[in-house]
């Protein structure tokens, strides 16, 4: 079934329309207009007001919009694949699973892709806080993500050439890899387990703090003060420029020159932290 130029609006428009490609269609004033679909294509669609497709699967989107007023847009589906879509709309994508995103821009990501499950993300600009908040299963490349917040309590991330201009990004994780990335942000990565940095330049104002099991290869850190606070297992080769550390309770740190190291014994044991200077 082909759907061409069309324009729709009131609730539930194309309910659970099945096998059909749609192309040049607007969705107007109307909520859920493609709610319980499955198998379809869409092309150079509009999506103007809320919840567009919820509770669908197998869905292809290309060349398309989802305007301001199409939040909450994709919930509780699966088989996803978007390309060339850019969404001006706030909680896309919720509790969904195998979502492919390529070439997208999120204007407006402010809580996005919360819970979702098996995410590939490849040259995205996602603009807002909280997103990818309590999803597993991520893969991103070549993608920039601007707003506070990203990735808390997220588990099995992959990160590679990415910049990441968040405070307090990377919470709670657990089983993560970041490579040839820049992370820009205040409290970089507390209470997070099993996370791994592979030449990346940092900056943080009290980052990678009471986490455990962190490691740092060949990475940079700049402009960062009060670093490794309450922080286990340590396992760091870094150079070190403007950095100040404090209180790190366990594990090894290479830096490639000195900087300002703060050991209090009233609070941690000094001797289970080995900093050596290159």
């Amino acid at each position: 079934m082909e759907i061409k130029h069309k324009s729709y609006s009131g609730e539930r428009s194309l309910y659970s329309l099945k096998n059909a490609s749609l192309f040049d269609v607007t969705f107007l004033d109307g909520e859920s207009p493609l709610k319980e679909c499955s198998s379809l294509t869409l092309d150079n669609c509009t999506f103007k007001y809320k919840y567009p497709l919820w509770y669908s699967k197998d869905i292809i989107v290309k060349n398309s919009l989802f305007e301001e007023m199409a939040r909450s847009g994709i919930w509780y589906s699966e088989n996803l694949s978007f390309e060339d879509v850019i969404f001006n709309s706030p909680k896309t994508f919720r509790k969904s699973k195998n979502i492919t995103l390529k070439n997208v821009d999120f204007n407006k990501a402010d809580e996005t892709l919360y819970f979702c499950d098996r995410v590939t993300i490849n040259n995205a600009y996602i603009k807002g806080d909280y997103c990818l908040l309590g999803s597993s299963d991520i893969e991103i490349v070549d993608s920039t993500i601007e707003g506070n917040y990203c990735f808390d309590n997220a588990s099995n991330i992959k990160a590679k050439n990415c910049t990441f201009l968040s405070r307090d990004a990377f919470w709670n994780v657990k089983d993560a890899v970041i490579e040839d990335s820049v992370i820009d942000g205040e409290y970089l990565a507390w209470n997070s387990s099993n996370i791994t940095f592979i030449r990346c330049k940092i900056i943080s104002h009290q980052g990678l703090c009471y986490s455990k099991n962190v490691k740092l290869i060949d990475c940079q850190i700049t402009n960062s003060d009060l670093i490794f606070e309450y922080c286990e297992n340590i396992d760091a080769d870094i150079d070190v420029e403007n950095v100040s550390i404090k209180n790190p309770r366990s594990g090894s740190i290479f830096l490639s020159k000195g900087c300002k190291i703060i050991k209090n014994e009233k609070y941690i044991d000094p001797n289970k932290t080995k900093i050596v200077i290159k």
